[in-house]
């Protein structure tokens, strides 16, 4: 028998007949369950939505022209700026300006009013559907009353304005003290470095990498000049020898021509020597003359030293030859009187032996100094690879600092100009595109879609009740259940016999069932249609 049961079809017959039954169970549950809801949506506390859009606008002044200085992440910093209006101080600025929440007379802590409005608060980005930018946002505020919402919406839209203002001009001005600081810092640094370069140049100045051609080209003068010095201190020391040999002859010339005719073999050894002598200076005369003018100091020389000789080749030859044959006695008399030695020729050979000298020992002092002085260059030339690579190292430092601070320079000008921009409000701002909206239907609770959660609620409250009371309900209502419970079949059965009280009756029953329907019916539309015209 149960697998019998289990394995029939469903009986849509018996449903029909227990939703008969239970119909006016399932329609009295569904009335009070649509009733408790859809009134529910009248005692609720009516709140107030008012609502306003920010567009996000961006700068004025082209991007090439001028470079923005503060940071571009839009969501961060709109996130920064609404944790900044949200709190704590913020709220219990407008709470009180406003009296929300009750005002002073209210029992909640400042703490609850500050959580409430925070909840009544609502911020959504808009962003572009491309490219996913943020490009505005919404702003939103629940109250009880329409006013207040808007009165609350529109100091939030101008709390994000202003502080968005502020927070982009400090963002600003920040960047541009923090470049001048660095400025500052590159500024000193590269003072150090250039002191640091001037103080290496003045102690090295004469052998820098610079002077490398001009320590060569005094180097090669100072070695040309040496080699003069050197060359006239040899022809001094020549001279030097001649004239002692000169004043030499002369003496023994002199000698010999007070002993007697003897004399005049002496003329012969002296004057070829000193016409020598001549004919030696004179081609050294001829020689610097080619090369250099007359008011050449050793040209200039050479010709008193030719003057001076011609002038002793003639004293010599005047004194060789004796008195004249006229002459007084008295004359020659002086003349045997007078020192050989202190005569006029001896003299200024030996002036210019001693004049010699004088000269000879002033070329070695000027070979010794223009030695050292070539000395002193050649270490020069010889340090300048170390000096180049120590002012590379300088330079390099420099030059380093340099980039920096010419970058650092450049940064700060276009930071100054971004934040002249910012403090001209011609860079990105906020800008209300609609005042906040004065709502003229309350945004919660919305009775039409309480009315439609009622219906649902009431259906599912029906079927439970009737599904509750159809299975506590133990009595036989089917011919069917009777026959499933006999151990025989039935043979016949005596059919109903309605008489006219009982069809009068069921008639009744029935009237009563479609009057209970079109009322709980027409309630249901009344206050949908009242639902809906509130909401």
């Amino acid at each position: 028998m149960p697998e019998d049961q289990d394995s029939e079809p469903l009986d849509m017959e018996r449903y029909l007949d227990v939703a008969r039954r239970r119909y006016p169970l399932f329609l009295i549950s569904l009335f009070l369950g649509w009733i408790v809801v859809w009134g529910a949506s009248w005692i609720l506390p009516v709140r107030y939505k008012s609502s306003t859009q920010i567009l996000v606008e961006q700068p004025s002044m082209p991007k090439d022209y001028v470079i923005s200085n503060v940071n571009d992440d839009l969501q961060d910093r709109v996130q920064n700026i609404t944790e900044q209006i949200l709190s704590r101080t913020r709220l219990l600025h407008i709470i009180d300006h406003l009296n929300l929440y009750g005002g002073s007379t209210s029992r909640h802590t400042p703490d609850e009013k500050v959580a409430r409005m925070r909840s009544d608060i609502e911020i959504e980005l808009v962003r572009d559907p491309t490219t996913l930018k943020v490009t505005a946002f919404k702003i939103d505020y629940t109250a009880r009353s329409p006013r207040v919402a808007q009165r609350v919406t529109g100091e939030l839209t101008n709390l994000f304005i202003n502080e968005n203002l502020e927070v982009r001009q400090q963002q600003s001005e920040d960047t541009t003290r923090f470049l001048q600081s660095q400025l500052e810092a590159a500024r000193q640094s590269l003072a150090e470095q250039d002191a640091k370069i001037r103080v290496f140049k003045g102690q090295h100045v004469s052998d820098l990498p610079s002077q490398q051609a001009s320590n060569l080209q005094i180097l090669a003068g100072m070695q040309s000049q040496l080699e003069n010095e050197q060359d006239a201190l040899n022809t001094a020391r020549q001279q030097q020898v001649y004239l002692q040999t000169l004043i030499n002859q002369y003496r023994t010339l002199q000698s010999t021509s007070r002993g007697g005719e003897g004399a005049s073999t002496g003329l012969p050894g002296g004057l070829p020597a000193i016409e020598k002598e001549l004919d030696r200076l004179r081609s050294q005369l001829a020689d610097l003359s080619s090369r250099y003018t007359d008011r050449y100091p050793d040209v200039q020389k050479l010709k008193i030293q030719i003057a001076n000789t011609e002038k002793m080749r003639d004293q010599l030859i005047a004194d060789l030859k004796g008195p004249p044959k006229g002459g007084s006695q008295p004359d020659s008399a002086a003349r045997d009187l007078t020192d050989p030695s202190q005569t006029s020729p001896l003299l200024q050979l030996q002036g210019q032996l001693q004049a010699n000298k004088t000269e000879i020992s002033n070329r070695e002092q000027a070979i010794a100094g223009l030695t050292a002085k070539v000395g002193e260059y050649q270490a020069r030339l010889n340090d300048e690879p170390i000096r180049e690579q120590q002012l590379a190292d300088l330079t390099r430092g420099y030059d380093q600092s340099k980039a920096s601070y010419d970058d650092l320079l450049k940064k700060e000008n276009e930071s100054k100009m971004a934040t002249s921009m910012e403090e001209m409000q011609k860079g990105e701002r906020f800008r209300m595109i609609d005042p906040p909206s004065l709502p003229l239907k309350p945004d919660f609770p919305n009775r039409l879609k309480f009315c439609a959660v009622g219906i649902g609620v009431g259906l599912a409250l029906g079927v439970l009740v009737a599904g509750g009371f159809e299975f506590i309900d133990g009595r036989l209502h089917s011919e069917a259940e009777i026959k499933a419970l006999l151990p025989v079949k039935v043979i016949s059965e005596i059919p109903h016999i309605a008489t006219p009280a009982d069809e009068r009756k069921r008639k009744g029953r029935l009237w009563l069932r479609w009057a209970m329907t079109a009322l709980v019916f027409a309630v249901i539309l009344t206050g949908s249609a009242l639902s809906y015209l509130h909401s």
